[in-house]
C-alpha cells in the first residue's frame, strides 16, 4: 500500500466513525467499504480524540478544576462522535436486558426508542469515565491525560474492528453489512497499530505496568463481551461494535485510574 492509500483509509474511518468534516475527495467514487478503511480505526480515534485531548491541555494550563474539565472533554468527546458509540451500547444493552429471543433482540436494536437498561448503561459508561479521567488528571497532570486519551480513542476503535472481525453479521441489512467486513490484513494493521501505541502512549504518560494493565483489560473486555454477543445473538450488529468502543474505553480509563 501506498502512503496516499493510507490517507484515504484515515480520512474514510475518521468520516465514519466521527462528525468531523473530511475532504470529499477522499469519498468520490468510492464505494463507502471499510474493508480496508478498519485497519487505521486505530489513527482516526486518535484524530477524534485530538478535540478533547486540547480542551484537557487548554483548562488544565488555565488551571481550572480537574472534575469539571473531566466532564467538558467527555462531552466535547460525544460531541464529536455524535454520539455514535452510545446509541450502541445503549440499544445493545437494552436488547441483551430484554426477556427474549434472537429475533426480538434485533427487534429492540432496531428501535429508535431506549429503555431503562440502555439509560442506565450510559448513566454507568458515563460515569466512570468521568470519575476515572479526573482521577488520571489530578494525579498525572493535563499533558499525561491528553496522551492518555488518545491512547485509549486508539485501543477502543481496535477493540471495533476485532469485535467486528471473530463474528458473522447477525443480519443481512444494516450498517455493519453495508460497509463490508474487515479484511484479515486490516485487522492485523489496526491490532498492531492500536496495541502499540496504546502501550507506547500510555508508557510514556504514567509507566509499563499501567500499560500492560490497561491493556489486559481491553483484551478481556473484548473476548468477555464478544463471547456474550455469539451467545445471544450468533453474530455482530452495528449496535455490539459501537458497544465494543464504549466498553472498552470505559474498562481501559478505569484500570489506569485504579493503576494510580
Amino acid at each position: 500500500m501506498q502512503f496516499n492509500d493510507h490517507l484515504d483509509d484515515i480520512a474514510r474511518a475518521t468520516g465514519f466513525l466521527s462528525r468531523l468534516p473530511m475532504p470529499a475527495r477522499y469519498f468520490d467514487g468510492h464505494d463507502g467499504s471499510l474493508s480496508r478503511a478498519a485497519g487505521m480505526f486505530p489513527i482516526a480515534g486518535m484524530v477524534i480524540a485530538l478535540c478533547p485531548g486540547l480542551v484537557v491541555l487548554a483548562l488544565s494550563w488555565l488551571g481550572a478544576n480537574t472534575a469539571l474539565t473531566a466532564l467538558i472533554a467527555l462531552i466535547v468527546l460525544i460531541a464529536v462522535t455524535g454520539a455514535l458509540h452510545e446509541d450502541g451500547l445503549a440499544d445493545s444493552v437494552d436488547a441483551f436486558g430484554a426477556r427474549g429471543g434472537r429475533d426480538q433482540m434485533l427487534s429492540i436494536m432496531k428501535d429508535s426508542r431506549i429503555g431503562a437498561y440502555g439509560v442506565l448503561a450510559l448513566m454507568a459508561s458515563f460515569s466512570l469515565r468521568a470519575v476515572a479521567l479526573t482521577i488520571i488528571l489530578s494525579v498525572a497532570g493535563g499533558w499525561s491525560t491528553f496522551l492518555i486519551l488518545l491512547a485509549v480513542a486508539a485501543a477502543s476503535r481496535t477493540a471495533m474492528a476485532w469485535h467486528w472481525n471473530e463474528l458473522p453479521p447477525a443480519r443481512h441489512d444494516g450498517v455493519a453489512v453495508a460497509v463490508g467486513a474487515p479484511d484479515t490484513q486490516a485487522v492485523k494493521r489496526a491490532l498492531g497499530l492500536g496495541g502499540g501505541l496504546f502501550v507506547l502512549l500510555v508508557l510514556v504518560s504514567i509507566g509499563l505496568v499501567p500499560a500492560l494493565l490497561g491493556l489486559g483489560a481491553i483484551a478481556l473486555a473484548v473476548s468477555q463481551w464478544t463471547t456474550i454477543v455469539r451467545q445471544r445473538l450468533d453474530g455482530h450488529t452495528g449496535d455490539t461494535i459501537g458497544a465494543t468502543q464504549q466498553i472498552t474505553e470505559t474498562v481501559s480509563l478505569a484500570a489506569l485510574a485504579l493503576s494510580l
